[in-house]
């Protein structure tokens, strides 16, 4: 599993559990391998990322036409957006080059 770094956590957003592992937890259904649960976690994450891209989106707009006049709210807005993109964006680059490097491997 992947460990994540103390300093760099409570920047990512809160992922919720999905009610499959919920299940899970209790002991009532089979358990899901590693594999599926870390990519499903990606996925959360994914959309996680994409909500607030959106959400930031939003508050800009709400500045420009007035409906909202907190400036300090949309850089905060924005700045998590931003922060949770390049998490994002490194975590691919990683992952693309772990892939690279097992592909490069002698048999």
């Amino acid at each position: 599993m992947i460990q994540l770094d103390p300093n760099i956590h409570p920047t990512l957003p809160n992922l919720q559990s999905s009610p499959a592992q919920a299940e899970n937890a209790g002991g009532t259904a089979a358990p899901k391998s590693d594999f599926l649960n870390a990519i499903e976690a990606a996925g959360r994450y994914v959309s996680k990322v994409d909500d607030l891209q959106q959400t930031a989106d939003a508050s800009i707009q709400d500045l420009l036409t007035g409906k909202n006049n907190d400036i300090t709210s949309v850089v905060s807005a924005v700045a998590k957006a931003d922060v949770s993109f390049k998490v994002l964006v490194g975590v691919r680059n990683k992952l693309i080059e772990a892939y690279k490097q097992t592909m490069n491997m002698p048999l």
